[in-house]
């Protein structure tokens, strides 16, 4: 645990921004959301009336918490995943107006996120709107990452790709990604950000990513890099331009903008992916 007491994460707390509360839960008792590959199996005091709203902070959780086992009961407490054509997997978004770095770099022309495909399109239909803006409640959820768990297990999905929209947001976050990467070895996961600081805390304080995980440093501006201390990156290409020396080129465009048979993007061995902008 790297010199902290293994019960308190309120250093990975996010605060809270109003008082509203949504989506009562009964109580329940949880163990520490020290993950089992640490050594720790101290159990943690028993929560009573549990409320979860979309301003409350996110938690560490624990991935082996007891949760329902019907499908349909596990994607009401995840808010469910989507499956995008192009993608050889499921994947799971958050709004894009949720983004935290992305939300200032909207604003900065000639970033990737200026023009943001996420905040335009399908993306904004009122039924898709509310989906995504229900999955960024239900990630505060304590049973959330031990549902995920027991979702992608059961559907036995080999590809997962986090956040075709949306972002990290926070470190606590970030760490129930990985605890639930952890506890789905079976399953390669792609997780673009933009979140660097973010990345940057959770390894200095927990350590390495899995193997079965690729975080994926996004550039922020088109035709530039990722910063270099990040092992794996992704850039997006200036309009007209094909291709770049910089890494591996995503083939999607001539492809029906499909992945096919291409898993670069999950690959330990791509070190950079450059996109064309969309």
């Amino acid at each position: 645990h790297r010199g902290r007491n293994p019960l308190n994460h309120n250093h990975l707390r996010e605060p809270a921004k109003k008082s509203v509360n949504v989506n009562l839960f009964p109580h329940f008792a949880v163990q520490c959301p020290c993950s089992p590959w640490a050594g720790c199996y101290n159990t943690r005091m028993m929560m009573t009336t549990l409320t979860v709203g979309e301003t409350d902070p996110i938690t560490v959780q624990d991935p082996m918490m007891e949760v329902p086992t019907r499908v349909r009961d596990l994607e009401s407490i995840v808010g469910g995943m989507s499956k995008p054509s192009k993608m050889p997997g499921y994947c799971y978004s958050l709004p894009a107006k949720r983004c935290k770095v992305g939300s200032s770099l909207r604003s900065v022309k000639g970033s990737v996120c200026h023009g943001c495909y996420a905040m335009k399109g399908f993306y904004n239909f009122p039924k898709t709107a509310e989906a995504l803006e229900h999955r960024f409640r239900c990630i505060r959820d304590p049973r959330w990452s031990a549902a995920m768990v027991a979702l992608i297990r059961k559907r036995s999905i080999r590809y997962f790709r986090w956040h075709d929209s949306g972002d990290l947001q926070s470190v606590a976050h970030l760490h129930n990604i990985v605890s639930i990467c952890r506890m789905t070895p079976g399953t390669r996961h792609w997780l673009p950000t933009r979140e660097y600081r973010m990345v940057d805390e959770y390894v200095g304080e927990w350590g390495p990513l899995p193997t079965n995980l690729v975080v994926r440093a996004s550039a922020h501006m088109i035709g530039k890099v990722a910063p270099s201390r990040f092992e794996h990156s992704s850039m997006v290409l200036p309009k007209g331009v094909e291709s770049t020396d910089e890494g591996f080129t995503c083939p999607a465009p001539q492809q029906g903008n499909e992945c096919r048979k291409c898993r670069a993007c999950w690959s330990q061995n791509a070190k950079i992916i450059a996109y064309r902008v969309h």
